[in-house]
């Protein structure tokens, strides 16, 4: 690897380390964990409260901000990638198998299970396709990774 790539990211690594950034760096682990990224924030949200106990609330709401945010970004990628599927065939898309009929079936309340690990970002982006109401499903996106932020960092804490 080039020494200028080596130091880029020995750079970038020190800037999200949590007792400088904290806060930033549990919001943007949030965020792209909320993507179809395969990535975790609970680590992250864990280690800032481990070392900084008085941040408990201050990470919760953060990490819940960032990882909605992110649930947002995959609503309107399943949204686009809807319209993108619908303009090049010239047909409607087919919501007409049992998952899509499901998650219909449910609405937006469905988004409250978008703290799952797995599926949870996927319903993100399938809620889009749908085209299910957007504000409805953002609400229910934040009380469901909020009541897991909370759950889990909790447990986190009294285990460890």
């Amino acid at each position: 690897m080039e020494a200028w790539m080596v130091a880029g990211v020995s750079s970038l690594l020190q800037w999200f380390a949590l007792p400088q950034v904290g806060l930033s760096a549990v919001f943007v682990v949030a965020f792209v964990s909320a993507t179809l990224l395969p990535l975790g924030s609970e680590p992250a949200v864990f280690a800032l409260i481990k070392l900084n106990p008085e941040l408990f609330w201050p990470a919760v709401l953060i990490a819940t901000l960032g990882n909605t945010l992110g649930g947002i970004v995959t609503w309107w990628m399943g949204w686009w990638a809807r319209r993108g599927t619908e303009k090049v065939t010239h047909h409607p898309a087919n919501t007409n198998t049992w998952a899509l009929r499901w998650l219909q079936r449910f609405g937006a309340k469905a988004c409250l299970l978008s703290w799952l690990p797995i599926v949870g970002d996927p319903l993100c982006a399938v809620a889009g396709w749908l085209r299910l109401p957007f504000w409805p499903c953002v609400a229910c996106m934040a009380v469901g990774k909020f009541a897991r932020y909370i759950t889990l960092t909790a447990f986190m804490l009294w285990v460890v």
